[in-house]
């Protein structure tokens, strides 16, 4: 047992305590906090811990309004007020963006609209008939009967899961502004749902097994700003409506008339949708097939004449672009730039690029290459994700 005081959170929402000058992470703890701790992990350069009594709690710290906080693993800072947790992704922003890009900025955070119910999409396991969520860093199931990050519509399925009769596997569920569901079943079970009961109870637009409809659509259609998007059960499309309108107006603001724009990454297409529509042309690239049929579905929706897809690998896809290239949007994945694609944009040397990003540390990375080409015209950062560790950016950089 160690008596100890909180010093500062880490990147991922841990309280960060010294044992022996070790560093020690300790979830569920406030900077300033007194308290008692048991290791749970000890390595030569950290330990891992967890609270055993709490002696002084921080004064900012607030009852979490979720049962399951501190078990689920997935929201880490449900314990902090919202105010506080913005404070403290910009000061995480900044510090990750001055340590390893070398750039020193104010960022400005944009707050969402909604800080709980604001989920279009979640993930649950299931095992033996029981579903939720694994523990975090394990694959100790934590069983459920509501998620306080998930939209009403997906809040109001949770607990007729059982009607799917699923013993094993994992379900994907999203909800569309219009409280649609689209269920993504992913399962080696024989499965017979009670559909009748889920359609009177739910609005649901389909169900699919693996990669099979068995009941309805394998899409349904969004509106953000006033744009339709068809979204399949397996595309990529922003968890929060309102930081995706947010997104949307900021990479209009940098988007000049008779540009030719290039968006990486496109999922479905919004990013490109979005701004051709200042744009003389636009080409998307992206390596899921269901999300570029989407795209291309997406751009006769919104009477967008002017955009070109490509179904494969960026790296792969883009050299064989021959036009001169104005200005890229990119939105990777976790992993961010890979270091063929960055050589490639590189070589194209667009005026612009805008980088919008959902993690901090691989966006540093590849700021700190691009810099020696490209200034920092700004970076903003948008709680696409309350009460996480996690933040959204947005940074455009201008050729030198």
């Amino acid at each position: 047992m160690n008596e100890v005081k909180i010093e500062k959170f880490d990147n991922q929402g841990r309280g960060i305590c010294y044992i022996d000058s070790k560093i020690t992470f300790v979830p569920n703890t406030i900077p300033g906090e007194i308290v008692n701790i048991k290791l749970t992990k000890e390595s030569k350069k950290y330990n891992e811990a967890i609270v055993t009594e709490y002696l002084i709690k921080s004064k900012n710290r607030v009852e979490s309004p979720c049962k399951y906080f501190g078990y689920c693993g997935g929201c880490e800072l449900l314990h902090s007020k919202y105010e506080d947790t913005l404070k403290y992704k910009k000061e995480k922003l900044e510090g990750i963006i001055s340590k390893y890009a070398n750039i020193k900025y104010n960022i400005e955070i944009i707050p969402s609209l909604n800080t709980l119910s604001y989920r279009n999409k979640i993930t649950l396991k299931i095992v033996n008939g029981k579903y939720g969520y694994y523990q975090n860093s394990s694959h100790e199931l934590i069983e459920i009967d509501k998620c306080l990050l998930a939209e009403e519509a997906i809040k109001n399925f949770i607990n007729d899961i059982k009607y799917l009769n699923i013993k094993n596997g994992e379900l994907v569920i999203r909800s569309n502004y219009n409280n649609e569901l689209l269920i993504w079943i992913k399962s080696k079970d024989k499965i017979k749902p009670d559909i009748n009961y889920l359609k009177s109870n739910h609005k649901i637009a389909g169900i699919i097994l693996n990669d099979q409809s068995i009941e309805g659509d394998t899409s349904f259609i969004e509106i953000i700003n006033h744009q339709l998007f068809t979204v399949s059960y397996d595309s990529f499309f922003q968890i929060n409506r309102y930081i995706c309108s947010k997104i949307f107006n900021l990479i209009s603001e940098y988007i000049d008339n008779d540009e030719v724009i290039l968006d990486l990454y496109c999922g479905v297409g919004t990013l490109g949708i979005n701004a051709s529509k200042n744009a003389k042309k636009a080409f998307g690239i992206e390596i899921v097939k269901n999300a570029v049929l989407n795209a291309i579905s997406n751009s006769k929706i919104n009477k967008r004449d002017n955009i070109f897809y490509m179904l494969g690998d960026v790296a792969e896809c883009l050299p064989k672009i021959k036009e001169k290239i104005d200005t890229i949007i990119v939105d990777p994945p976790r992993a961010g730039l890979d270091e063929k694609t960055k050589e490639t944009i590189i070589n194209f040397k667009p005026n612009k690029i805008i980088y919008v990003s959902c993690d901090p540390m691989t966006l540093a990375r590849d700021l700190k290459e691009l810099s020696a080409y490209y200034n920092v015209v700004t970076i903003k950062g948008l709680d696409m994700f309350p009460f996480t560790q996690h933040i959204e950016s947005m940074c455009v950089l201008n050729l030198r």
